[in-house]
C-alpha cells in the first residue's frame, strides 16, 4: 500500500513539473514575440522546428488585426493563441478557446489532468465489478465422472472454461477494456478517421506492461525466493504472437499499403485474435503437433505424479503408473485440493491443539481459498480495493470460510435430521434383548418416528423359538396406542425360572397390523435371548470384524457372556497391531474384565486417534484369554467361593468316578466361545469426508469476488475498511485492525464512484452476464470521457495525442495492472500471472483493440467509396522501436531462466535481479524519450 501511495504521488509530481516547464517555456516565447515589430514581414522568416510556436502566435495576431478585432493587452498578461481545441464526443469544451492567457491554459491543463486521474479511478472501480462478473462467468462448473487409479468412479465439479482460453479472452478483455474501447471510440468520435490516442495508448501500454511491470515484479519478490513460468509453451506462444502482432502492425502501416488500411488488413488483424486463443489452447492441451513432443512427469509436493512442462524428472515406467497418469487433469486438481485441505487441517491441529474441529475446519477452509490458484481477476480486484480504501479481500475470505462451514454443517445436519419430513414409522428399539433366566420380567420398547402429530396404534404378539411359552416365558399379545406427541410405548414380558441346566433359548416378539397413518419399520421383530443362570457362561465377541469411525474418540467394544451367568469370572484381554499402529492410529490396551454374578456383558474401552484422514483403512486385533472363576480376593460372595471349591474338588476325581451331577457341575465352568479374536478396522470419518468434499467444492475464489445482493454492494460502498499493509496472509489476524486516516481519505475521494457503481446488478444474477454487459457499457462511457479529457489536456498544453497516449493515458490504464501483478508475484508460486498475462494481453490489445477499430473504419470507408488513411509516422516508429526492445526483454527473461544460478524469470540473487530489472526499466525510458522526440520531429526517420 505504501508503494502504491508513493507511486501516485510521483505521478502527480511529474505532471506538475511538466506544467511548470510548459508555462516557463511559452512565457519566454511570448515575451520574445511581443518584442518583434508586428508590421515586419513575418512570412519571410524560416519556420524551423524551433520557430513553429512563435510564428503560429504571430499569424494569429496578424489575422486579428486584419479583421479589426485587435485585442488590447493588459499589462502583465500574455495572450497565447496556440490554436483551438476541437469538440469532443461527450465532454463539453471549455470555453472560450481564443485569447487565453498562459495562466488560464496552465489551470485548464491541471484540471484536465486531475479529471483524467479521477476518471481512471472510476474506470478501475467499475473494472472491479467487470472483472468480478468475468470471474463468475469463467467459474461456472459442471459435474464430471472420472476414474481413479484403481478404476473407481468419482463425481466432481470442474470448470467449463479452460484457464488459458479464459485468460486470453475475457480476462484479457477485462484488464485491457479501457485501451481497447478507447481505440474503437476514437474512431467513431473522429468520423471514422484515424487518431493517435487509441493506437498510441495500446502501444504505450504494451511497453509499460512488458518493461516496467515485469521489472517491478522481478525485484519485489521476497528475498531468497524466485518465481518460474509453469506453462512455458503458452508463454512462448503469447510472447511470439505479441511480437508478431506489432510486426504485422508495422507491415500494414509501412510496407503492404503505406498510409492506407484496407478492409482485408483490418479484418485479418481482428481474426488473429481467435487464432491466438486457439493456438495457445492447442499448446496448453498438447494437441496436434504438441502431442508428439516429449512429455515429462514430476512428483508434486503432495506425492502425486503430474504432467510437467519443464525440467525432466525420472520416474518409474511401469504400466500401472502410466495407467494412473491417464486420469484427467480435473481429477488431479480436485485430489490435490482435497489433500491440501487435509494437510492444512493436520498442520493446524498441531499448531492449535486446544481448538475444536469446527474452528480448525474454518481456518483450513480460509487458507485453502487463500492459497488456491487465483485468476487475473482476483489480483486486479485486490489491487483496486487497496487503492480506493476498500480494504483487503482477506476479510471477505474469512467471512466466506465461516459461511462455508456453517452451510456445510447445516446440510449434513439436515441430511441427518430429516426424520420429521418422513411418514410415521413404528419399530422396536432395540431389536434384540438378552435377559437372565432369573430376571423375573423385562421391559420391551416400541418407538414411533416421523410424523407423531396424530393417533397411531399397532398390535404385538410373542412367538416361540427355542424357548417355549408356558415353560420358559409367559406369552403375551395386545395393542399399543400412541397418542399425539407420544413417540414410544413399553410393555413387559415375564420369564420363568427353573433349576435345570440348559442351553440358552430364545423367542420372538413381532409387530403387525398398524393403523392407516403408520408403517411398520425394521426392526419389526424383536429377538429375546434367555440366558441360563446355572452355568458360569461362554465368553466371546459378537462380531469377527468391526468397522470403527476414526472420529469415534473412544470405541466401546462389547464382550458377551451367554449360556449362563453364574459366578464371578475374570476374562483377560489385549490388543495387537496389524496395519494399524498403536500410538499412531489407536492406543493399545491390556487388562482384565470382571463379570460379576448375573452380568452378561462387559466393555473394553479403546481410544481411537483421529488423524482427519480423507481415506483410511487400517486394522488391529483385540483378543480375550481363557476365562477363570474369580478367586476369593476378587469378591466377597461366599456362595461363589463355595461353588469354586466344589468345582476344584470335582476336578480332582477321575472321569469314571464322576456322578451325573458332578459332570453337570464341570460343564458349568466358564469357557471361551468361537470368537475370541475380533478385528477392528479404523475407517475415515464419513462426516469429515463429506465435509472435505463439500468444502473443497466450495473453495472458489469467484464467490469472494462476486456479490449476491444490492444491499451487500451498497454496504461495501459505504463502509470504510482498513487496508492491509502486508499482502494477503491467511495466518495473520486482521480482525482487530481499524481504518487509518489514509483509508478514510481514499474512501471519501472514491465515494462517488463506489455509490454510483453499487447500482450495477450483482454477479449472482444470471451468472454474471448482466453485470458483464452493464459494466462494459459503463467502461465505454468513461473511456470516451477520458479520451476527450486527454485530447483537451494535450491541446491546452500543446502536447501531441501520441505523446499524451504514451506518457499519460497508457500509464493511467496500467496502474491497477501494475499492483495486481506485484501482488500475484508475491503470492503465487509461479510467474504465469505476472509474465504470461502481460504477453497475452499485449497480443490481444493489438488484435482486438486495433483490429476491431480499423476493421470498422476500413469497412465504413469502403462502403462510402473512400480509403481509410492512417499516417504511419509516429505509430509506425513507436511500433518498430517497441518490437526491437521487446526482443531484448524476452531475451533477458529466457537468459534468466536458462542460467543455472537463477533458473527463474522473477526473483533470484539480489545483484542479478536488480541488474536485469534495470535493463528493462532503461528500455522503457529509452522508448518514452525516443518516441517523444520523434513525435516532435527532433528525430527524423
Amino acid at each position: 500500500m505504501l508503494l502504491m501511495r508513493k507511486t501516485v504521488r510521483s505521478i502527480a509530481t511529474f505532471a506538475l513539473l511538466l506544467l511548470v516547464l510548459y508555462v516557463k517555456t511559452h512565457t519566454f516565447a511570448l515575451t520574445t514575440g511581443q518584442a518583434v515589430d508586428n508590421s515586419a514581414s513575418y512570412s519571410s522568416l524560416n519556420e524551423t522546428s524551433s520557430d513553429v510556436i512563435h510564428n503560429r502566435f504571430v499569424r494569429q495576431v496578424n489575422d486579428d488585426l486584419d479583421e479589426q478585432e485587435t485585442t488590447t493587452l493588459r499589462p502583465g498578461v500574455e495572450v497565447e493563441e496556440l490554436g483551438t481545441c476541437s469538440e469532443g464526443l461527450l465532454l463539453p469544451l471549455w470555453l472560450p478557446q481564443r485569447h487565453i492567457s498562459v495562466s488560464d491554459r496552465a489551470i485548464r491543463g491541471f484540471v484536465y489532468f486531475m479529471l483524467m486521474v479521477y476518471l481512471f479511478v472510476g474506470v478501475s472501480i467499475i473494472s472491479d465489478r467487470f472483472m468480478a462478473s468475468i470471474e463468475a462467468i469463467t467459474s461456472i462448473e459442471r459435474n464430471v465422472v472420472v476414474r481413479g487409479p484403481k478404476g473407481e468412479k468419482q463425481t466432481m465439479r470442474v470448470r467449463i472454461w479452460n484457464e488459458t482460453v479464459a485468460n486470453l479472452t475475457l480476462m484479457a478483455l477485462g484488464s485491457s477494456a479501457p485501451e481497447i474501447l478507447l481505440s474503437v471510440i476514437e474512431i467513431y468520435a473522429k468520423n471514422f478517421e484515424s487518431g493517435d490516442l487509441g493506437p498510441g495508448t495500446i502501444v504505450g501500454s504494451a511497453a509499460y506492461n512488458l518493461f516496467v511491470i515485469i521489472a517491478l515484479c522481478m525485484v519485489l519478490i521476497p528475498k531468497g525466493e524466485k518465481r518460474r513460468i509453469k506453462h512455458l509453451r503458452v508463454f512462448i506462444v503469447t510472447a511470439v504472437l505479441s511480437i508478431i502482432a506489432y510486426i504485422w502492425l508495422w507491415a500494414i502501416l509501412s510496407l503492404i499499403s503505406p498510409g492506407i488500411i484496407e478492409v482485408w488488413e483490418g479484418v485479418l488483424t481482428l481474426l488473429m485474435f481467435p487464432a491466438t486463443v486457439l493456438w495457445a489452447y492447442i499448446a496448453e492441451r498438447r494437441l496436434l503437433v504438441y502431442k508428439y513432443m516429449d512429455k515429462n512427469y514430476r512428483m508434486n509436493k503432495r506425492g502425486t505424479v503430474v504432467a510437467g512442462e519443464q525440467d525432466s524428472v525420472e520416474m518409474g515406467g511401469d504400466d500401472k503408473g502410466k495407467q494412473f497418469l491417464r486420469m484427467s487433469e480435473s481429477a488431479h486438481a480436485y485430489d490435490e485440493a482435497r489433500m491440501e485441505y487435509i494437510q492444512l487441517l493436520s498442520e493446524l491441529r498441531q499448531k492449535f491443539p486446544d481448538a475444536d474441529l469446527e474452528q480448525l475446519e474454518m481456518m483450513a477452509q480460509e487458507q485453502l481459498i487463500t492459497r488456491g490458484n487465483k485468476s487475473r481477476a482476483f489480483y486486479r480486484i485486490q489491487a483496486t480495493r487497496k487503492l480506493i480504501g476498500s480494504g483487503n479481500l482477506m476479510r471477505k475470505i474469512q467471512e466466506r470460510a465461516h459461511d462455508d462451514i456453517t452451510r456445510v454443517k447445516a446440510q449434513i445436519q439436515t441430511f441427518n435430521d430429516d426424520d420429521d419430513d418422513m411418514p410415521t414409522r413404528i419399530y422396536f428399539e432395540p431389536g434384540h434383548y438378552t435377559v437372565m433366566e432369573n430376571c423375573g420380567e423385562f421391559e420391551v420398547r416400541v418407538v414411533r418416528r416421523g410424523d407423531i402429530s396424530g393417533y397411531s396404534n399397532v398390535q404385538f404378539e410373542t412367538q416361540d423359538g427355542t424357548a417355549s411359552a408356558g415353560s420358559d416365558y409367559v406369552g403375551k399379545s395386545g395393542i399399543l396406542t400412541f397418542p399425539p406427541g407420544v413417540d414410544e410405548q413399553r410393555f413387559k414380558i415375564e420369564i420363568i425360572d427353573d433349576d435345570i441346566f440348559e442351553e440358552d433359548e430364545c423367542f420372538y416378539i413381532r409387530l403387525f397390523n398398524p393403523s392407516a397413518n403408520a408403517t411398520i419399520y425394521v426392526p419389526h421383530t424383536a429377538t429375546v435371548m434367555i440366558l441360563d443362570d446355572d452355568h458360569a457362561g461362554i465368553f466371546a465377541f459378537a462380531d469377527a470384524v468391526i468397522d470403527v469411525n476414526e472420529s469415534v474418540g473412544v470405541y466401546v467394544l462389547s464382550v458377551m457372556r451367554y449360556s449362563g451367568a453364574r459366578g464371578n469370572v475374570i476374562v483377560p484381554y489385549w490388543t495387537e497391531d496389524e496395519t494399524a499402529i498403536s500410538g499412531r492410529h489407536y492406543h493399545g490396551v491390556r487388562g482384565e474384565l470382571i463379570f460379576e454374578n448375573n452380568v452378561t456383558e462387559k466393555f473394553i474401552l479403546i481410544p481411537i486417534i483421529e488423524e482427519s484422514t480423507y481415506e483410511k483403512d487400517v486394522k488391529f486385533k483385540v483378543n480375550i484369554g481363557e476365562p477363570q472363576l474369580a478367586p476369593e480376593n476378587h469378591t466377597g460372595d461366599h456362595t461363589h467361593d463355595e461353588l469354586l471349591a466344589e468345582i476344584h474338588n470335582v476336578e480332582k476325581k477321575r472321569a469314571e468316578d464322576l456322578t451325573d451331577l458332578e459332570r453337570i457341575l464341570l460343564m458349568s465352568k466358564p469357557r471361551n466361545g468361537e470368537l475370541t479374536t475380533t478385528y477392528i478396522r479404523i475407517r475415515e470419518s464419513s462426516e469429515f469426508k463429506t465435509t472435505v468434499d463439500k468444502l473443497v467444492a466450495r473453495a472458489n475464489v469467484s464467490a469472494v469476488l462476486g456479490t449476491s445482493t444490492w444491499k451487500e454492494q451498497f454496504k461495501d460502498a459505504l463502509t470504510v475498511v482498513p487496508g492491509d499493509e502486508n499482502d494477503l496472509d491467511a495466518e495473520e489476524d486482521v480482525g482487530e485492525e481499524v481504518p487509518k486516516c489514509v483509508d478514510y481519505i481514499s474512501h471519501f475521494i472514491c465515494l462517488f464512484w463506489k455509490v454510483l457503481f453499487a447500482f450495477v446488478p450483482p454477479t449472482d444474477i444470471c451468472g454474471g452476464y448482466v453485470t458483464f454487459v452493464i459494466s462494459i457499457f459503463v467502461i465505454g462511457v468513461l473511456t470516451a470521457v477520458i479520451g476527450d479529457a486527454a485530447t483537451y489536456f494535450g491541446c491546452v498544453c500543446n502536447i501531441k495525442d501520441s505523446v499524451t497516449a504514451i506518457c499519460f493515458v497508457a500509464l493511467g490504464t496500467s496502474i491497477p495492472d501494475t499492483f495486481a501483478s506485484i501482488i500475484a508475484a508475491k503470492q503465487d508460486a509461479t510467474a504465469d500471472n505476472c509474465i504470461g498475462n502481460v504477453t497475452g494481453s499485449n497480443a490481444v490489445n493489438v488484435f482486438l483493440g486495433i483490429g476491431l477499430a480499423w476493421s470498422i473504419a476500413s469497412i465504413y470507408h469502403a462502403v462510402n467509396g473512400s480509403t481509410f488513411n492512417v499516417e504511419p509516422g509516429t505509430i509506425g516508429f513507436a511500433v518498430t522501436l517497441f518490437c526491437g526492445e521487446a526482443l531484448i526483454a524476452i531475451g533477458v527473461l529466457m537468459f534468466r531462466r536458462s542460467t543455472k544460478s537463477i533458473r527463474a524469470e522473477l526473483g533470484g540473487p539480489f545483484i542479478s535481479k536488480w541488474l536485469h530489472a534495470s535493463i528493462l526499466l532503461l528500455l522503457w525510458i529509452v522508448y518514452l524519450i525516443v518516441s517523444t522526440l520523434e513525435a516532435y520531429d527532433i528525430i527524423i526517420v
